[in-house]
């Protein structure tokens, strides 16, 4: 991951201009810059949401305006004709698409996970090929890492990867494959030619043109609908060169990329949609229409609002602290640093929703339950009741329980 490590003196603070002044005038630059490009999408993802969240439809427009603003390209290095993003801006990216819809800050936050993927594990000339057409804002992807039969197990796949001298044969099932519909290219898990056990598994690169995928089923959720996330058939042959890292080595790409980045910005995205509904509800009562429908001085309802900011302010504290290890080149491996990951993705799924779920019963079913409030805590509680699901907590729960018995003198790295 590439970062933008500025430290500051432990001393006072000197107005003289200086390097330190011009970095932070290039930083504060920098993340206004990257600002607008997301405020670009989130306007575009909010003039067609009723449409997406209607069909159940892909968001092609919040796409497009991607490609258009290069943020496709945020974690591409800036040598490479990237963005050169790092993960404190692909926090903040996520978070302002996710006040805007939570289906585009997923999709944007798994496509940012695959392509640090490629920067990292990747190798010529496949990299320099995929970097280009990222940077360039060309290649959405989406990953195939589900799989029946597995229980969300990423360390596993069942279907082979069959090899011949000089090509890998592709053929795969995905139950749920997000944004699969709309994707250049794929980042795709199988067992590994010469496995000889389910957890060896190889991560592939395919382009679209490379294979035959079809539809497999329908999308018919009860909330992230926008994400399209049908399942999948996919064929095809791509060369023996476009194997991600080595084969049978997924575990690594998982421990050092897949999972860090995606506690962070499916995180990142859900607090982004818990604190964009808190504040579309803070507006509605500010209003002077609305101070007259609720009783700004109700024990109750100050109650309520005071929880909701207490757990998004809880989440956010948690979130900052993984994503500050990530920057600083972490080590995933250890106990303490697995259950930090592992609880930032557990505790943000819980309260975001939580949070969300406690707004609605602080304003009541008009503006807390019915499909045409401008609070729209309809959607955002639909959409946020998954993300318990979304690698589920009960199988992480499972996984801190263990590592807990590791640490029994309670250390915090």
């Amino acid at each position: 991951m590439t970062t933008a490590a500025a430290k500051t003196s432990s001393g006072l603070a000197h107005t003289s201009t200086g390097p330190d002044t011009a970095d932070r005038a290039r930083a504060a630059s920098r993340a206004a810059d990257l600002a607008e490009r997301a405020a670009a999408v989130a306007r575009v993802a909010e003039q067609h949401l009723a449409e997406t969240e209607r069909d159940a439809s892909f968001p092609e427009h919040a796409l497009a305006e991607m490609r258009r603003t290069r943020l496709l390209a945020l974690l591409v290095p800036e040598a490479d004709g990237g963005l050169g993003g790092t993960v404190t801006d692909l926090v903040d990216v996520s978070m302002i698409l996710g006040r805007a819809d939570m289906s585009v800050a997923m999709i944007f936050a798994m496509h940012c996970q695959q392509s640090e993927a490629i920067v990292r594990f990747a190798k010529p000339p496949l990299r320099e090929e995929l970097l280009a057409r990222l940077a360039a804002g060309e290649l959405y992807l989406a990953s195939v890492t589900t799989e029946s039969g597995k229980g969300g197990d990423l360390f596993k796949s069942y279907a082979p990867l069959r090899e011949t001298e000089e090509a890998l044969e592709i053929d795969r099932a995905a139950p749920i494959s997000t944004g699969g519909s709309n994707a250049d290219g794929f980042l795709i898990t199988m067992r590994s030619p010469s496995a000889t056990a389910d957890h060896h598994v190889s991560l592939v690169y395919a382009h679209r043109s490379q294979l035959t995928v079809e539809t497999a089923g329908q999308w018919c959720p009860m909330g992230m609908r926008a994400t399209h996330s049908l399942p999948l058939k996919i064929t095809g042959t791509v060369p023996a060169h476009h194997v991600i890292g080595e084969h049978g080595a997924f575990h690594q790409i998982v421990q050092s990329v897949f999972g860090p980045l995606a506690h962070i910005g499916w995180s990142a995205a859900w607090l982004g949609t818990a604190s964009g509904a808190l504040s579309r509800v803070l507006h509605l009562l500010r209003d002077p229409a609305g101070r007259k429908r609720f009783d700004l001085r109700s024990e109750l309802l100050l109650t309520r609002l005071s929880r909701a900011r207490q757990r998004l302010d809880t989440v956010h504290a948690l979130l900052r602290r993984t994503e500050a290890l990530v920057a600083g080149g972490t080590d995933w491996s250890s106990t303490g640093s697995q259950l930090l990951l592992n609880n930032l993705k557990i505790t943000a799924a819980e309260e975001c929703c939580a949070a969300v779920d406690g707004l609605i019963d602080a304003v009541g079913l008009r503006h807390g339950y019915l499909q045409d409030s401008p609070t729209r805590l309809e959607k955002s509680l639909r959409d946020l009741r998954s993300a318990v699901l979304n690698y589920s907590n009960d199988r992480l729960h499972l996984a801190d329980g263990q590592l807990c018995l590791l640490d029994p003198d309670v250390r915090f790295d």
